[in-house]
């Protein structure tokens, strides 16, 4: 009986919702302007059908292909409006960025499992002002500079052991990002990388990126679900469990830096930046607690996906392999390893990385921005409430601005015949304000830290090592994880030294410095 009571209730509020939903959309369109055009959908549920479960952002490249660069969804209601270039993207969320900032509050992601807490997620108002400007103080490209120290030495961990251990190169480009965020955020050491507290924060990423994932659960569809008892609603449970865990870590990491403040050992890190200020910042424990780890999930996954998919182009395009390792031959010869300082001779290494990126976007869906305002671009009407939806992967497969865009080009970055070629090249091509990260208020806020990053460990690989198929192995060009972010399921290839005398210099510069801590060398942390 409680069940029949469960399924009867439950049919009944989503009846309801349905028509509150439908009847609020019937739309006022000014004279002026128009609606967008877009897929027909079906009665009540709209579009929801068309759109697969996973990887939806290549059904909206085809719906782009078909409808144009900007056209509407709705899902049982929900107004969405797909955005399929980089300058209406621009134009709207940054130029608009006023307006177009805000975020649609999820009831399963934002509400329940982040408790308005997670700045993803936070709608554009006051607190997320105020854990923008911390995160925004710690990353800042000035500030992000001065962190190299890590970077070096979290890089020279990695070559080390991916020349030995290749077939782990997932683990080990996760810990690389980990170890390198850790740190900073916190002033924790990471050895092997599966430390508790690794795997508990790295379980909280993952976590994240399924939770928010489009359709993982009914409620962010119907959000008048919310209005069941917890005991009539099982995702209310489940959140509050998710919920509790996160905070406990990420509150425990942060507590656990005053303490070493009262003790007077504290590290230098982003937390005790943080905790020093904490009354100028004007944040709670909880709520600082969460800017800071909303750091750790910016630049752990990210930048471990990103170097996945360069392996993945490195496979299947040998001969820009070449070209990069002809390129850091030049400039470092073979006495040394590249060094921040080589970067800015390096333009056909940033371009490779730039061009992974495009290819293969980690965030390929992109986050929804929310419109707070009605408004009118070039002849659409967008009404207050729309989801603006910048997909990245047919963002980055604008013909216009990517001729060939399937194809992996580096070129494209390098050559003045390509549209998007910009000099000097001892700075371009970069990855400042590069769409992959994001646009407008909402880009990501360690953009300047994961560039670092793959500046140098591209270089720093490409020295190093010869990567290739290995024979007779299969290694799909798209096989890639569903979520939030996604990087390539595992596959085999072979890593291979250079040369003995390479391999002998990365274990040399790795015994010599492994003792040490670069967060002496960090002049300081803001």
């Amino acid at each position: 009986m409680p069940s029949s009571f469960f399924f009867v209730g439950t049919a009944i509020i989503l009846l309801a919702g349905i028509l509150i939903n439908n009847l609020s959309n019937r739309l006022k369109v000014p004279p002026n302007a128009k609606l967008p055009p877009g897929p027909e959908g079906k009665p009540f549920v709209g579009n929801l059908l068309d759109i697969p479960p996973k990887h939806s952002w290549l059904k909206f490249k085809e719906w782009a292909d078909q409808y144009g660069s900007i056209y509407r969804i709705n899902i049982f209601g929900r107004n969405l409006v797909m955005v399929s270039t980089e300058k209406i993207a621009n134009d709207l969320l940054r130029e608009r960025g006023n307006i177009y900032s805000s975020r649609e509050q999820l009831p399963m992601a934002a509400q329940l499992m982040s408790q308005n807490l997670r700045p993803l997620f936070l709608p554009h108002g006051d607190l997320w002002r105020r854990g923008r400007k911390v995160m925004h103080n710690m990353t800042m490209h000035a500030s992000a500079t001065s962190y190299q120290p890590v970077q070096i030495y979290e890089s020279e961990r990695l070559l080390h052991d991916l020349i030995r251990m290749p077939e782990k190169y997932e683990h080990l480009f996760e810990r690389y990002a980990a170890a390198v965020v850790m740190r900073l955020c916190y002033g924790k050491t990471v050895e092997t990388g599966d430390e508790q507290y690794v795997r508990d924060i790295l379980q909280i990423v993952h976590t994240v990126e399924r939770v928010a994932s489009p359709g993982a659960y009914l409620v962010d569809t119907f959000p008048i679900l919310m209005y069941l008892p917890t005991w009539l609603a099982p995702f209310k449970r489940e959140a509050a469990v998710l919920h509790a865990r996160e905070l406990k870590v990420f509150k425990g990491l942060l507590l656990e830096v005053r303490d070493k403040i009262n003790a007077g050992k504290a590290p230098k890190c982003f937390s005790r930046s943080f905790l020093e200020k904490q009354a100028e910042y004007n944040l709670s424990d909880n709520e600082g607690a969460y800017v800071i780890g909303t750091l750790f999930e910016a630049g752990a996954g990210t930048t471990a996906a990103a170097m996945m998919s360069f392996v993945l182009c490195m496979c299947h395009h040998p001969e820009w392999q070449k070209k990069i390792q002809n390129e850091v031959d030049r400039v470092v010869g073979d006495s040394r390893v590249p060094d921040f300082g080589d970067v800015p001779s390096l333009p056909t290494c940033r371009a490779v990385i730039k061009e992974v990126m495009r290819w293969r976007p980690v965030t390929a869906g992109g986050v929804p921005h929310e419109l707070v305002k009605d408004d009118v671009y070039d002849g659409f009407f967008f009404p207050a409430g729309t989801n603006i939806h910048a997909n990245q992967w047919a963002i980055h497969r604008d013909p216009e601005l990517y001729p060939d865009p399937e194809t992996f080009n580096p070129d494209r970055w390098l050559s003045p015949k390509y549209p998007t070629y910009r000099e000097p090249l001892d700075k371009f091509p970069n990855l400042q304000n590069y769409s992959c990260f994001g646009f407008g208020r909402r880009i990501c806020p360690g953009m300047n830290i994961a560039e670092n990053s793959l500046h140098l460990l591209v270089a720093r690989i490409a020295w190093a090592a010869n990567i290739s198929k290995r024979p007779g192995v299969d290694v799909p060009l798209y096989d890639y994880t569903a979520g939030f972010n996604v990087q390539p399921k595992p596959f085999v290839f072979d890593l291979k030294p250079r040369s003995e005398k390479r391999k002998e210099l990365i274990d040399s510069i790795w015994a010599a410095g492994k003792s040490r801590d670069p967060l002496d060398e960090v002049k300081t942390l803001q």
